[in-house]
């Protein structure tokens, strides 16, 4: 089949180069504008756009499917389009341009966790399991009818980036596996069931820290905003990022600090919760880089009094 591929971010790119390997052809790639990074802002291309030109594929960049990305998108006469994590939403006649419609990789158990943020929602909300799920694209959101899902298991310990990075192999294979169907023939799509939920995008709010919850919804907070919008408290007036927690084994004899309350315990550093104390492994104190929390720990002379929050 002739496909056009829409996506933009690094999570696209395990989908765009498997179906470049597949017996199928890729008409075009839809993706958005460069964008200002880095410290020093250098206009800087989609992770898609660059696997694109790598691999010698035409480019269409635009911020929105407007009339004449439409148009250009109809010039294509293609069999397919399959999307992921384009940045946009699609509207009629841009859905209907490619004569099978679209199909959608999203890394949620659909009808669960709708929306621009279902890996890191759902890493917040402790959920130890989840699906890469390919669906026909409507203009609802995420709401078309599913060809398949393929179920994964979220790593206790994993941050959100951790696990959307697997994902994104894994709902790859899913994706070639419903293009193979649709051209085919035996690909057959199913009406989502159950009761929807959504998963809006993640804000800076997201990552501001409450240590007077339990441990466990401490822990799943700072790994479901990481890296973005990133998890981070206050000692004083300084601002610490928190990059990596982990949780202490089962039955550990240490000592339980007041709600973000500092404790060194032999090399570990401790923070308080509202129950159990939690290990910080790694931090990244504000104007410097990532550091071994232990160590950052060490440096700030004695920690009686000493509170994030």
């Amino acid at each position: 089949m002739r496909l056009v591929v829409a996506g933009s971010p690094a999570a696209a790119v395990p989908t765009l180069r498997r179906l470049a390997a597949s017996d199928h052809e890729i008409a075009a790639v839809l993706t958005r504008p460069p964008t200002p990074q880095g410290r020093k802002r250098v206009l800087t291309p989609t992770p898609v756009a660059q696997v694109a030109a790598e691999l010698g594929l035409p480019v269409i960049e635009a911020v929105r499917v407007d009339d004449d990305v439409t148009a250009q998108i109809a010039a294509l006469d293609a069999d397919l389009g399959v999307i992921v994590a384009y940045g946009a939403l699609l509207r009629r006649p841009a859905l209907d341009a490619p004569r099978n419609g679209w199909v959608n990789l999203h890394f949620s158990d659909l009808p669960a966790y709708r929306g621009a943020a279902p890996v890191q929602r759902a890493v917040m909300a402790g959920d130890t399991r989840t699906a890469a799920t390919v669906f026909r694209l409507v203009e609802d959101l995420d709401a078309g009818p599913v060809y398949a899902s393929e179920p994964f298991a979220i790593d206790p310990e994993a941050t959100a980036g951790e696990v959307l990075t697997a994902m994104a192999e894994s709902g790859a294979e899913v994706v070639a596996r419903v293009v193979d169907g649709i051209a085919d023939g035996s690909a057959q799509a199913h009406e989502q069931v159950g009761t929807p939920t959504t998963a809006p995008k993640t804000t800076l709010e997201d990552g501001r820290i409450d240590f007077t919850a339990p441990a466990a919804t401490v822990h799943a907070r700072v790994r479901g905003v990481t890296p973005e919008p990133g998890a981070f408290a206050h000692l004083g007036d300084l601002r610490v990022k928190l990059l990596r927690v982990a949780r202490l084994s089962e039955g550990s004899a240490v000592p339980a600090p007041a709600p973000g309350a500092l404790v060194l315990d032999g090399g570990t550093l401790l923070v308080g919760t509202g129950d159990d104390p939690l290990r910080l492994v790694t931090v990244q104190p504000a104007g410097k880089t990532a550091m071994d929390a232990a160590a950052w720990a060490r440096g700030l002379g004695a920690l009686d009094g000493k509170v994030l929050a």
